[in-house]
Formats: C-alpha cells, sequence, structure tokens
C-alpha cells in the first residue's frame, strides 16, 4: 500500500528561499510547489523537507489582465 504523502495538494507551504506557496503534486520522493512570487518548482522531497513549512496564508488573488485597447481603423487610402 502506498503511503499517504507528506503534504496534501494545495497545501500552503513556505520554503526558506522562494517565499510561500500551494503543492501542486506531492509524491513519496517528489514534490512540485507553485510559489506566488517565483512560479513552479520541483523539489526532490527529502532534500525540500527541512526547508519547507507549513504556513496558514491565503493564496492570493489571481491577477486580471486589463483589457486590451481596440486599434483605430486605418484610414482608407484616396
Amino acid at each position: 500500500m502506498a503511503a499517504k504523502p507528506l503534504f496534501a495538494t494545495g497545501a500552503r507551504v513556505e520554503h526558506a528561499k522562494f517565499g510561500v506557496g500551494s503543492v501542486s503534486v506531492c509524491t513519496e520522493d517528489r514534490i512540485a510547489i507553485k510559489f506566488d512570487e517565483h512560479g513552479e518548482k520541483k523539489f526532490v522531497l527529502d532534500m525540500a523537507r527541512e526547508s519547507l513549512k507549513k504556513s496558514d496564508t491565503a493564496a492570493p488573488d489571481a491577477k486580471k489582465r486589463a483589457p486590451r485597447k481596440k486599434a483605430a481603423p486605418a484610414a482608407a487610402a484616396k
């Protein structure tokens, strides 16, 4: 029987170097975390375990892009 992963998918964690993020995938030997400021990083769980601690901060709201402005129609050549 497979062992329960150390961190649940979606759990908020804090890494000493990359800051706060959400667990994307956690298996017996690997973990992928999407950090708020540094994107997704993948680690060998045994090596990263000491650098990770659980965090109770909420995930940031998704950044919304400003709508694109429509280009002015080109003037017809005479």
